[in-house]
């Protein structure tokens, strides 16, 4: 049993690292989500599945063979941060699709290493009296802020 865990998660690592050396900014997330799915697997194959019970041990009795918690327990929290993980690159994801309109990685790159338009080119007016107006606000009356 032990060997084919070992062997599944080996090739949920393969798999992982493929999708991660992807252009598609869908398939390295999604590469991310099962390479950490493997890593739990290989976590919790590395713990042994040998242990037929329970691992509690009360005033009376003590199990003969009891399982081990601690890989148990350290694969559940990963599940949760990796599902945590997984839910944050989606929005992440979807705010590059919404911005750029593609999720190819050499266009967001391209898009990223351009040079930000100035705020005369946008056509926004900048004076400097309305940025005092607003430097000024939400401070005590009479006290402004002298340059």
């Amino acid at each position: 049993m032990e060997w084919l865990a070992a062997l599944t998660a080996g090739g949920l690592a393969g798999i992982g690292m493929w999708l991660l050396l992807d252009r598609n900014l869908i398939r390295v997330v999604l590469g991310v989500a099962i390479l950490g799915n493997a890593i739990n697997l290989g976590v919790l194959t590395s713990g042994r599945f040998s242990g037929t019970d329970a691992a509690f041990v009360t005033a009376t009795t003590v199990p003969a063979d009891p399982a081990n918690p601690l890989p148990q327990a350290l694969v559940l929290t990963a599940i949760v941060i990796g599902f945590g993980l997984f839910a944050f690159a989606l929005a992440v994801l979807k705010s590059v699709r919404e911005s750029h309109g593609i999720t190819t990685t050499d266009r967001v790159t391209e898009v990223t290493e351009e040079p930000a338009p100035d705020a005369e080119e946008v056509g926004l007016q900048v004076h400097q009296d309305d940025a005092d107006v607003h430097h000024n606000e939400g401070q005590p009356e009479g006290l402004e802020v002298r340059r």
